[in-house]
């Protein structure tokens, strides 16, 4: 027997006083959300959930989210967690994929009426059973008639009195990826993948007893969810959960309660290192506790690493990873040499290759694409077999990403084999161009698209945010790229912009700057 819901009790039964969480003024033990996933195992149970049915769950980042998550695995059963800017047919496009059996959904705000949106979709799925409001208020009633409060739930249950038992190799999270190439599709991730990978985390990043996490990423991303949430909770320290993330309230929340684990993806430290405001407190004494920080998602430009490094006195520590891998592949190792640019070396039990579009093995230095086998597999997409055999032929994850390995082996991430620009039949890598625009003393933030050219099949295009108080004109900005990069990879045309479109997640969305491109580029109508 093997469930994932044992690294709280072990936390619970190891440091039940401990204050496992803090949101904004209250504060949970160890021992209180135990109990809470205790009770909501039962109260699951006693609606009618059985081992092995999908329980989905729309939920911003409040101290919920651990008990939901820890009380369906405790209940056998599995846990989907969905983006919480799903509209209604998207959710229910979820609920469907996955086979809910149940749907946790919080009420919503004015600005984000989740709860209107999810009532709506869950009235679309027949096959969903049942529906349960997440209310901010305890005590409040319903916001779905006829549905019950989590709270009413969890009131009415005692707590279980142990986890329902379940194999490494059943399903223990379904981890919808983004949908960037089709339809989103639904990652099984085991309790072995996800064990293998919180206990190998938590070694990575050091833990130490007296740390806090300050957890602004989406815990429906599964970097928000193991990486720092889980890994930390099995080493017993403290997470301070915000809601969303702002750069202010993040930096004074920093301040007050002496963070000193942060993670994130490169556009929040972007946002942190540039902000700029008369009530911010002293980067010098957060920096006093930061003892280190992580970020995944995508490449982090060398000027924002070192520039946040230098502002709060603190390390950056860059790792690679993905849904389907739960989600660790490689890591920068604390205890060894840093190469900043790199993402790391592989994960205990995990190999990595590189190949070309044959599998085959490309010499060392070469670029390819990235392919690796190991305990983080995923068992595959959720009832999906072909998805799931073009992904993991010949026994390896293709993981879609392009990368290198160097002398030393560490692995360097190229770019995304989709966002690859073919101009004029040379392979340019969108990354790699905006780490040299990056260093314009001008340029806050870049991201680089093929937009449809007529004779080379796609030209190359920068869009741009400009720094506070910069000028840069388009022509200098270009002629300043082809002084420093080949003709086959400086861009032809440039875009300033205001602000980049992002994720939940802090992600360029490269694919709504190319759509945009896209619809500029096509003829007008007749």
């Amino acid at each position: 027997m093997l469930n994932y819901s044992v690294i709280l009790e072990d936390a619970a039964r190891t440091l039940p006083d401990k204050t496992a969480f803090i949101f904004g003024e209250k504060r949970w033990s160890f021992r209180e959300l135990d109990q809470a996933a205790a009770r909501i195992a039962s109260g699951l149970k006693a609606l009618g959930v059985e081992p092995g049915d999908r329980v989905a769950v729309s939920c911003p980042n409040v101290p919920y989210i651990p008990m939901i998550m820890f009380g369906v695995l405790k209940a056998g059963a599995i846990y989907v967690p969905l983006n919480i800017l799903l509209k209604t047919e998207e959710i229910a496009y979820h609920l469907r994929d996955c086979r809910a059996k149940a749907f946790l959904c919080f009420e919503g705000t004015e600005a984000l009426p989740m709860g209107t949106w999810g009532r709506a979709a869950f009235e679309m799925v027949p096959g969903c059973d049942m529906l349960i409001a997440i209310t901010a208020d305890p005590a409040a009633p319903s916001p779905f008639e006829g549905c019950p409060t989590l709270s009413q739930i969890m009131a009415a249950a005692a707590p279980a009195k142990e986890a329902a038992p379940t194999n490494p190799d059943d399903t223990a999270i379904i981890i919808y990826t983004s949908g960037t190439t089709g339809d989103p599709k639904g990652a099984e991730l085991t309790h072995s993948n996800v064990m293998m990978n919180t206990f190998l985390l938590r070694d990575l990043m050091h833990y130490q007893p007296s740390d806090v996490s300050l957890l602004v990423l989406p815990l429906f991303h599964v970097f928000g969810l193991i990486v720092q949430m889980s890994s930390g909770i099995l080493a017993g320290i403290t997470h301070v959960i915000q809601p969303r993330f702002d750069p202010e309230t993040v930096l004074q929340a920093m301040a007050k309660e002496n963070v000193s684990v942060f993670c994130g993806t490169p556009t929040m430290y972007w946002a942190l290192l540039h902000h700029d405001s008369p009530t911010a407190p002293d980067p010098v004494s957060i920096g006093r506790h930061l003892r280190c920080c992580i970020s995944s998602g995508q490449s982090m430009p060398g000027p924002t690493l070192k520039a946040f490094e230098e502002k709060f006195s603190t390390t950056i520590i860059e790792g690679y990873g993905m849904s389907e891998a739960s989600p660790g592949i490689t890591f920068n190792r604390l205890e060894m040499p840093r190469k900043i640019g790199s993402v790391g070396t592989p994960f205990w039990g995990i190999n990595v290759r590189i190949v070309d579009t044959d599998d085959r093995d490309v010499a060392q230095g070469e670029t390819g694409e990235i392919i690796c086998r190991g305990h983080n597999v995923m068992k595959g997409y959720f009832n999906a077999p072909d998805k799931t055999a073009a992904a993991l032929r010949g026994g390896w994850l293709h993981t879609g990403d392009i990368g290198r390995f160097d002398e030393d082996g560490y692995l360097y991430i190229v770019d995304r084999l989709k966002e690859m620009i073919i101009r004029g039949g040379e392979n340019v890598y969108p990354t790699e161009v905006e780490k040299m625009l990056a260093e314009h003393p001008a340029i806050s933030l870049v991201a680089v698209i093929g937009t449809p050219d007529e004779k080379y099949g796609q030209e190359i295009k920068a869009c741009a945010v400009l720094k506070v108080g910069a000028s840069l004109t388009e022509e200098d900005f270009i002629a300043w790229a082809k002084n420093r990069m080949a003709a086959t990879k400086y861009p032809r045309k440039v875009e300033f912009m205001p602000q980049l479109p992002m994720t939940a997640t802090g992600k360029i969305l490269k694919k709504e700057l190319a759509r945009r491109e896209l619809a500029r580029c096509l003829p007008e109508p007749a």
